[in-house]
């Protein structure tokens, strides 16, 4: 692997002048302004016949502006200023790139690389709009630090507002960021950013890889939440889609050329069975021209801090993973099954990214723990700085769905959290954004149902159902933040127990609106319960930020102790203790360890919505008597 990867690389040195200028190619590629005025354009094409630029700048007259063909199936074309100096193609024009197929058919595109895509709304497919302001946006503020515990709050701009509608990047920068802000969150993960013509993919189908959503405002309305961030210290993230695209051919990378290929593997190896998507050909020059240069153009051109790369289990396997349950022996980790092109593209993006911008971090989205994923380049390893702890999330719905209480392990719980290689960085979170959508539950849902919806009051019945659900809510994020991982990640809303499922407007839903939002309004009201959530999770990144154990070594666990259902554990100096009795309560129950304490989080405590059972100005001294593998224990 290491030998693929080291023989592109120097192939690219050798063809390209180096992997800085081929991968900036998003600034010769497309359509590209000189500073004298003119235009030139350059497109990948390597089934075309012809090439023409067309649009508002020349009436839409066809033939008028012929690209020539020049070498490796690229078109180019210059367009020299106006007489008055004046740029040929104005800033907001609408373009579009004709193909004259190899059966003499004309086909009208939107170029790869273009940076700016709108949907009328009388209009199903996308337009492509020149985006050359003559003032963009400037950014004021330099990119935070690389963290050492990264707290991330997973987003989607356009839920981002309780009410019905696409919210826009204004409302996250003025509205939302100020929250994360608060929640004690320094890291935004921003879904659904790369263009994507169909709204309830999630963002998973992209179809302009270098375009900016337009749904929510301009390249510029972006840069400015970026930066606005960055002055909050607050490092951004995009989940970047290069696992695969959208099938869609008139406002898509689908059949660009007229060909079955251009960008993708031809026939049936080029379509994902399952999201019926193209799957790129990563062994192809131009693909990882195009892949390469996306990364460095949002780095650049927008300030982001790095990715998370989406469907890398899909990318490593020529079965994409399939059917395949991965059980960690290295044998499903190397052979034939594996797609090196796919992996060696991986370690080309981390190389290139940790070369140019090595503040920037790197996150795969990877099921099947595939090892070394997350070492160094120069160790022949994927160069990720972290991987999704993705077995996680899938234990508390398996615990919540299956088990009784009474039936919960300790052992098998502490087993899922702590299972991990620990020279690779991994990301904890209790649940995914896609226990979110409408037909799966999240976890305040599973654990709270219908209650929700009539006890969430202060003035209602504090239920069995109502109390159980909150400190179970608590808990399970609490010992998933401690124990689980390097880092821990929150999807949006779940931070509070958001009640309703998401569901993006479609016609099975008469396209409406009003579960595609997330009602942040609840947690302003002091009457509803969901403000104790919300201040538990604050306060538990709060405390985090103080002691660090994400950055800290792994935890000592010294109890799991199932009759009792209690698990203790050490990090960072600091003891948890976990009480996952059904029933009973304790009382001057023993924990080894090694020092003073006093109670710095209590789950149970008033403002978090429980039964004040502990005394917070007791301080508790340990003693010589040997417990759990420590030397000293106290009663607590």
């Amino acid at each position: 692997r290491y030998c693929l990867f080291y023989n592109r690389l120097k192939n690219i040195e050798q063809n390209e002048g180096g992997l800085d200028k081929f991968s900036k190619s998003y600034k010769t590629f497309g359509v590209n302004q000189f500073v004298d005025g003119g235009v030139y354009c350059k497109e990948w094409a390597p089934g075309a016949e012809a090439v023409f630029l067309t649009g508002d700048f020349n009436g839409w007259n066809t033939f008028s502006h012929p690209y020539k063909k020049i070498e490796h199936g690229k078109w180019e074309l210059f367009i020299p200023p106006g007489q008055d100096g004046y740029p040929p193609v104005p800033h907001g024009s609408k373009l579009k790139v004709v193909i004259r197929a190899q059966n003499g058919e004309l086909l009208y595109r939107i170029s790869p690389w273009a940076r700016y895509v709108v949907r009328d709304e009388d209009k199903v497919n996308y337009d492509w709009v020149f985006w050359n302001p003559p003032r963009s946006y400037i950014r004021r503020h330099p990119s935070p630090k690389r963290l050492k515990s990264l707290r991330i709050y997973e987003s989607h701009v356009g839920i981002a507002s309780p009410e019905g509608k696409i919210a826009s990047y204004k409302n996250f920068t003025y509205n939302v960021l100020p929250r994360i802000k608060d929640l004690g969150y320094n890291c935004v993960q921003l879904m659904a950013i790369m263009e994507h013509a169909y709204y309830a993919s999630f963002g998973y189908q992209v179809t302009s890889f270098f375009a900016a959503s337009s749904r929510y405002g301009t390249p510029d309305d972006l840069k400015e939440m970026i930066d606005v961030a960055h002055s909050m210290g607050i490092t951004v993230l995009l989940d970047v889609v290069h696992s695969h695209a959208s099938k869609n051919s008139e406002d898509g990378l689908n059949k660009f050329d007229g060909t079955d290929s251009c960008f993708f593997h031809s026939g049936p190896k080029g379509t994902h069975q399952l999201w019926d998507s193209r799957l790129f050909d990563y062994a192809n020059w131009e693909v990882l021209r195009f892949l390469l240069s996306n990364l460095r153009m949002w780095i650049e051109d927008y300030g982001f801090d790095g990715f998370r790369f989406d469907g890398v289990t899909s990318m490593l396997y020529h079965n994409h993973g399939i059917g395949t349950g991965f059980s960690g022996d290295y044998n499903e980790y190397f052979g034939l099954h594996v797609d090196e092109d796919a992996l060696c593209y991986l370690m080309l993006a981390n190389y290139m990214i940790n070369l140019l911008h090595p503040e920037c971090i790197t996150i795969a989205e990877d099921v099947s723990g595939m090892p070394a994923l997350c070492r160094p380049v120069t160790e022949a390893g994927g160069g990720f700085d972290y991987r999704l702890a993705m077995a996680i999330p899938d234990k508390w719905i398996q615990i919540i769905k299956e088990l009784k209480d009474e039936d919960w392990n300790m052992g098998n719980i502490v087993y899922t959290l702590t299972n991990r290689r620990h020279e690779e960085k991994y990301i904890a979170y209790a649940e995914s954004h896609d226990q979110a959508l409408v037909g799966d539950k999240t976890l305040a849902f599973r654990l709270m149902d219908a209650e929700m919806y009539t006890n969430m009051s202060v003035f209602s019945p504090f239920t069995p159902v109502i109390d159980r659900g909150i400190q179970l809510h608590k808990m399970i994020r609490l010992i998933t933040h401690a124990l689980g991982g390097d880092s821990y990640l929150n999807f949006m809303g779940n931070e509070f127990g958001h009640p309703e499922w998401l569901d993006f407007p479609r016609k099975g839903n008469n396209e409406s609106y009003h579960y595609a939002r997330r009602q942040f309004n609840l947690t302003d009201d002091h009457l509803l319960r969901y403000r104790f959530l919300n201040a538990f999770d604050r306060d538990m990144n709060k405390l985090e930020e103080r002691f660090g154990w994400l950055a800290s070594p792994p935890a000592f666990v010294s109890e799991k102790h199932e009759s009792n259902k209690v698990i203790a554990f050490e990090r960072a100096g600091l003891i948890f203790i976990f009480n996952f009795h059904p029933q009973q309560s304790y009382v001057d129950y023993r924990v080894g360890c090694l020092f003073k304490y006093k109670i710095l989080l209590d789950s149970d405590a008033p403002e978090y919505g429980g039964h004040q059972r502990l005394d917070h100005s007791t301080e508790y001294f340990s003693e010589e008597y040997p417990h759990n593998y420590r030397q000293n224990s106290l009663m607590v």
